[in-house]
Order: structure tokens, then sequence, then C-alpha cells
């Protein structure tokens, strides 16, 4: 029986990108005021910073993944020594940006209606300071209290224990084929992708449903639970590869 909905947050819940854009925004005006140095770096630069670390820092907290890139992009005009305001800038302004996409909060009241519902996430968007407080019944963080990132099987059993309910009651959904579907089918949870850009899927990667929409969500939930209508928008595909992760 399924009683369990588990969202991820970025890219999911959460329309991140253009509020990482403003962030980098914000630090890259800053930059030019501070410094002439700055007049030669560009938009692409900090954003080609974040993949420049990440690899090296893929599971420490994403916060400590932002510093280094922000360091990274600093240092093309020597202001260096300014990080620490500069990241505040930063974090400032994306959460000032940060909103729901416009299907999450419509959805969420429908499914609050039947199931259970959780946050849960690799990243640091709070719930409550990304237009999402008190829509869930529990939230999960990774790195909270030392809590490893997906799709590490402590972080589904967080979830699990967070619910309280047995891994084959939860349903996690998430746009990440790696983290939100092979990690959590891994750790006994039901799994549906969230294709919101039309993407493929690795070979061997195969999602209980896949919705392009969270509006599409009831019916392929209800699918899932063995009521659901046959013909509800549920797409289950295979052989494809992956979005990219930002």
């Amino acid at each position: 029986m399924l009683t369990t909905v588990v969202f991820d947050a970025d890219e999911t819940l959460i329309d991140l990108r253009p509020a990482v854009t403003g962030g980098l925004t914000a630090v890259l005006e800053e930059m030019r005021r501070r410094t002439p140095a700055a007049a030669g770096v560009c938009l692409a630069d900090l954003e080609s910073d974040w993949d420049a670390v990440f690899g090296d820092l893929a599971a420490a907290p994403v916060a400590e993944i932002r510093r280094a890139a922000l360091a990274r992009s600093l240092g093309r005009a020597g202001l260096g020594a300014h990080l620490d305001e500069l990241a505040a800038l930063f974090f400032a302004r994306r959460f000032a940006l940060t909103r729901p996409f416009a299907d999450a909060l419509p959805a969420l009241a429908v499914l609050r209606q039947r199931w259970t519902l959780g946050f849960a996430t690799n990243g640091n968007s709070r719930a409550e300071r990304c237009g999402l407080a008190n829509e869930f019944a529990f939230e999960v963080y990774a790195h909270h209290n030392g809590l490893p990132k997906k799709p590490a099987p402590e972080f589904y059993a967080a979830v699990c224990e967070a619910a309280g309910v047995p891994p084959g009651q939860v349903v996690h959904v998430g746009d990440n084929p790696a983290y939100d579907v092979v990690g959590a089918q891994r750790a006994g949870l039901r799994a549906v992708w969230l294709d919101r850009r039309g993407e493929r899927l690795p070979a061997g990667v195969v999602p209980d449903a896949t919705v392009s929409t969270l509006a599409e969500l009831p019916a392929a939930l209800a699918e899932l639970a063995g009521d659901g209508d046959p013909s509800s928008p549920i797409r289950p595909r295979a052989g494809q590869t992956p979005p990219a992760v930002v």
C-alpha cells in the first residue's frame, strides 16, 4: 500500500535556475563595481566555475560547493578576500528570487487530500525560504546531523524514518535519474521521474512512472496505487540519456 509521496526540491518543485542566475548576476555587478579588473569577467565565467569545482566537492554541502565556486569567480578579479561578503550577497539574492514552479502548489493541494507529503533535498533550498512553508508533513535535508546526500541509502532511510512508514509505502518524485529514480528504487521506494524538458534516460533506468508536469502526478500516483484510470498520462521509458544537472 502506498501512503507517502516525497518530493525532491530543486528543478522538481522549485524553479532554481532563474534564482541562481539572479544571484550570480548580483555578484558580477558588485565585482564590477569594486574593481576594473572584473570588466573582463562575464556571467558565463561564473556559471562555469560551479562545474569546475563540483567534481571534487560533489559529496560536500551545496552551500560549501557554491562558496568554492564563488571563490574561484572572485579570484578572476583579485577579489578573493571578499568571499564572505559576496557569498552573503549571492545567497540573499538567490533566496529572494526562489519560487516554486507554477504547477507545484496546485498539485500539492490536490495530493494532500490523499497522501502524506514530504520534502527531501541534497541542496540548501529550505521549504520555508522557497515559497513552500507548511506544505509538508516532514522535511529531510542532506548534511543535517551528518546525513549523506542522495543517492546514499542512508538518505532514503531517513526519509522513511521521518515518514514513519516502510520504504514500500513511499513514492519518491524528482527530476534527477540517478538520485530520484535509481537511488530511491535501490532503497525500496517507488520512483516517479519528472521530465519537464523532454529529456532522455540512461539505458536501464526505468522509473515506475514518468510525468512531464506535476499536474499529471495525481493520476500517475493513483495508477501506481492500483486504482487509477488506465488512460492517465504515465509514460514509463527506458534506454535514454539524462538531463543536465545544474
